[in-house]
């Protein structure tokens, strides 16, 4: 009997225990552990957070889908890892802080033979004094976030209808942040709601981002063809952005936020003041506080785990300069080196590299965009987890279930303003997610990088939307829906 255990109950942890669960016998344990007990489908936070969308059809609780799956549900907070066991046991062991209200602050240490980390960020708002729900800038990142940031969006709409211009600001709190796709998503589907409202002249809308110029979405941007022509993806977005009247601010850190003011550095080093009403700032990830120990109980997190707190896999992580890495570089396994039973999925995995170009200002500010690895790459890589678990637990010899992102496509549809006759959504495909320009001119294939703007683009996000909560409650036929 193998006892597997799932850190983290997300796109990635979530997909890679249902599918564990459908590919090993009853006769081996599958267990998740989470501090949540909640699921949240989070590309639904953007509708949660303008009101067009309540918290409930968002959220779910897992307790009655393990219940069902028979996998193991232990509600609690890991934070040390035991790879070698220790002198009590040859067993690898995780320790967990339990979180439910029944016994939250009990410590308790769960077994493993194999081991999945998929833990997803910790939402470092503290990264930028003054950012987030704690602070004076509203988040999309969580459910209970996006209904207080649609409580405080709905205050600066009804300042407007008393006659108040406002100023709002969208994009990212920090200078290495990633998941700019959600801060372009939330952008125009407040424009969209002000617009709607018939307060357009009351908004100066201002996205303030990372990203070096538009429509790079931390991925280095796109190049496709459309109506037989070659554009990119900064062309195309910059269109939309002059369309809908919103000022851009690229390149930028945010350092720190006050009440009503926000500060920021540029490129070139200039620092600047940009006073705002209403502000949803992303902030930037790290991994979770983990400690990983040996079995004699020496610390050996810094073997483990990358100084981002994100788990080292089998990417190459050697020091050298951006245009010297190579797709090949990027991990394929997700196994942790010198580890056959450990594995991080999702954005619990340390990326080797930057996709977009890094930058620093003369002042030594890092302007990097992270690279995404959330959605749809989260739940590939979870399920490939999955099957090569399953697999060694036949054979220890297995060969791993390759699933790089140098060789993976995406889709992704940003949505731009809900409405069934009237919304509207960016939807985006590329290949690969990892650029690659041994093979393609571009970095990426042509005939499958393609982005198109419109109302079907809408109506497939909210397809996505209950095909992807059909699918996370394990409702029948569930595994035939892809990642």
């Amino acid at each position: 009997m193998a006892d597997i255990v799932v850190l983290g109950a997300g796109v990635a942890g979530h997909t890679a225990a249902l599918h564990l669960r459908r590919l090993v016998g009853q006769e081996h344990n599958v267990t998740v552990v989470t501090p949540n007990s909640h699921y949240n489908w989070i590309p639904s936070n953007i509708w949660v957070g303008v009101g067009k969308m309540p918290h409930k059809k968002v959220v779910f609780p897992l307790a009655p889908i393990y219940k069902r799956k028979k996998i193991n549900y232990v509600q609690a907070k890991a934070f040390a890892i035991h790879p070698q066991g220790d002198s009590a046991s040859d067993r690898g062991f995780v320790e967990v802080e339990r979180t439910s209200s029944a016994n939250r602050g009990e410590l308790a240490r769960i077994p493993f033979d194999y081991l999945v980390n998929a833990t997803g960020p910790r939402l470092n708002f503290a990264a930028t004094e003054g950012l987030g729900p704690d602070g004076f800038t509203v988040s999309v990142c969580t459910a209970d976030h996006a209904v207080e940031a649609a409580k405080r969006l709905a205050e600066a709409m009804d300042a407007m209808r008393a006659g108040k211009k406002q100023t709002i600001v969208i994009g990212t709190g920090h200078g290495t942040c990633t998941c700019q796709g959600a801060a372009f998503e939330y952008l125009f589907n407040v424009e969209h709601e002000i617009r709607e409202a018939g307060l357009r002249d009351m908004a100066r809308i201002i996205y303030l981002t990372n990203e070096h110029q538009l429509g790079d979405f931390g991925v280095g941007g796109m190049t496709f063809k459309q109506n037989g022509f070659e554009t990119t993806s900064e062309l195309w977005t910059s269109s939309l952005f002059r369309e809908r009247g919103v000022e851009p601010i690229v390149a930028a850190a945010v350092q720190r936020v006050e009440e009503g003011k926000i500060f920021y550095e540029t490129i070139d080093g200039e620092k600047h003041e940009l006073e705002f009403d209403f502000s949803m700032l992303i902030p930037p990830f790290s991994g979770q506080p983990f400690n990983a120990y040996d079995r004699e109980g020496n610390d050996i997190t810094s073997e483990i785990f990358a100084p981002s707190g994100f788990m080292k896999v089998d990417a190459d992580y050697s020091p050298k300069p951006f245009e010297e890495w190579r797709a090949e570089d990027w991990p394929e396994t997700y196994e942790v080196p010198g580890y056959p039973n450990m594995f991080a999925a999702g954005i619990a995995f340390a990326p080797p590299h930057q996709i977009s170009k890094p930058g620093k200002s003369p002042n030594g500010t890092v302007i990097a965009p992270a690279p995404p690895r959330t959605g749809m790459p989260s739940g590939m890589i979870g399920k490939a987890v999955a099957v090569t678990i399953a697999n060694r637990i036949k054979d220890p010899k297995a060969a791993a279930q390759k699933s790089s992102m140098a060789h993976m496509g995406a889709a992704c549809v940003a949505s731009a303003g809900t409405g069934l006759r009237k919304g509207t959504a960016a939807a985006m495909t590329m290949y690969p997610v990892v650029k690659d320009y041994e093979t393609y001119e571009t970095g990426r294939d042509m005939k499958q990088t393609t982005g198109q703007i419109g109302l079907y683009g809408h109506w497939v996000k909210l397809m996505l939307h209950y095909l992807f909560i059909y699918k996370a409650k394990a409702l029948p036929g569930w595994q035939l829906i892809p990642e």
